[in-house]
């Protein structure tokens, strides 16, 4: 395959994964609404799927370095299938296993914002990077758009959605490990990777305290990547709402049944999709992006704090979820174009991973904060998550070095 077609084919890569991750999550709560405090249930397979990425993502990402990114993507596609075919009897405790065992593949994205980075000229890398963005809100379309229509055609009932649903993004997750073996590889300056290095790699990814050691080991003054992946931390602790909403829109005021909350994701990721392609094919590059990160943050904050007071108003919800889009959905593409700009060849997979494990660790953080939270109360943990975003906005405020030295990245 020519090396310019590699970009569509990682997209489509992308694509079909967020697709079966978000057919799932409407089906989530059938998994645990028999047990006490359900939505505390929810947070915890949440913190496994997120907890486990903070090893596995440096790991994937080294190893990404050393043996090309096809192979990660092959394993990740592989591990996708077979944790969602652990799903097909519908009980907690095959939940619990399958964010587990997911959650081990899914540092995949280090890997696959290398691969785009890798065949990305400069000029086109926040473009680039802006429509993998774009790409996850298609997913996020048209996962629940899927999940809607079969159950709506197929007239499931309620007591058999989840199974339907989970049968479907089998089939799914097998097509996308077909599209991962069709993959040629991106990274051409491999050097393999030692037993000795590996397990060094496994056992300092264990140890998460090295995590920002590890980072700051690969930092100088002008590269300025703690303060992109300082951002990016408090940018996660405030993007948990993704984990939290299922939860809190069908066991809160509104009761959104899984058709329901598939309809809502579909309206949610077409307007998602569509305003990041606008702002990342012609505006990202023309702007200040530290002045926009703070601008959108600053007014993303009450946004998330709005989520929260909606009440049982379907209007207000829409219109939060428009200022949602044009505001927070959009910081995440700039933050890893300018990550992505301070990286080279032999490290990027490295660094990559240390971020995503760095987020993960900020995932899992957030997802004990507002599981505990919502034991207390429902909209409490929405408070938190706007204060993490003010958070993402100060640090902006302070001064982010955007301007990358010739061979500083």
């Amino acid at each position: 395959m020519p090396k310019d077609r590699r970009l569509p084919l990682i997209y489509a890569i992308i694509l079909l994964d967020v697709i079966v991750g978000a057919a799932i999550g409407p089906s989530m709560p059938e998994f645990v609404r028999g047990l006490p405090q359900p939505q505390l249930w929810l947070s915890v397979g949440t913190g496994l799927f997120l907890g486990v990425q903070l090893f596995s993502a440096p790991v994937l990402g080294r190893l990404s370095d050393g043996y090309g990114r096809r192979p990660i993507l092959i394993v990740a596609a592989v591990g996708t299938l077979l944790a969602n075919i652990l799903l097909l009897p519908v009980r907690a405790a095959y939940l619990f296993a399958n964010r587990l065992s997911d959650g081990l593949t899914n540092g995949m994205y280090a890997t696959v914002r290398s691969a785009i980075t890798d065949i990305s000229p400069r000029e086109q890398l926040f473009k680039n990077l802006g429509i993998e963005g774009a790409i996850i809100s298609l997913g996020f379309v048209l996962g629940p758009m899927a999940a809607g229509v079969l159950l709506t055609v197929l007239a499931v009932p309620p007591g058999r959605q989840a199974q339907y649903i989970v049968g479907m993004v089998v089939v799914l997750a097998a097509v996308n490990v077909v599209l991962s073996l069709l993959l040629r590889e991106t990274h051409e300056q491999r050097n393999g990777v030692r037993g000795a290095e590996l397990r060094a790699e496994l056992s300092r990814a264990l140890n998460v305290f090295t995590l920002w050691t590890r980072l700051a080991a690969k930092d100088t003054p002008r590269r300025g990547l703690r303060t992109i992946v300082l951002m990016q931390v408090a940018l996660t602790l405030s993007t948990g709402y993704y984990f939290y909403f299922v939860a809190f829109a069908s066991l809160g005021p509104l009761h959104l049944d899984a058709r329901q909350l598939a309809y809502y994701f579909m309206f949610f990721g077409s307007l998602s999709i569509g305003i990041n392609y606008v702002f990342y094919t012609y505006f990202a590059d023309r702007i200040n992006q530290q002045q926009a990160i703070f601008w959108l943050a600053l007014v993303g904050a009450p946004v998330l704090a709005g989520y929260g007071f909606v009440g049982t108003s379907v209007v207000r919800l829409v219109i939060l979820t428009v200022l949602d889009c044009l505001t927070l959905s959009l910081i995440q593409g700039l933050l890893e174009g300018l990550l992505a700009q301070r990286t080279t060849d032999e490290d990027r997979g490295e660094i990559f991973g240390l971020n995503q494990a760095l987020q993960g660790l900020a995932s899992f953080a957030t997802t004990l904060v507002f599981g505990g939270l919502s034991v207390l109360d429902l909209r409490l943990p929405f408070l938190w998550f706007a204060l993490c975003l003010a958070a993402v906005a100060w640090q902006a405020r302070r001064g982010l070095r955007t301007s990358v030295p010739p061979g500083a990245a």
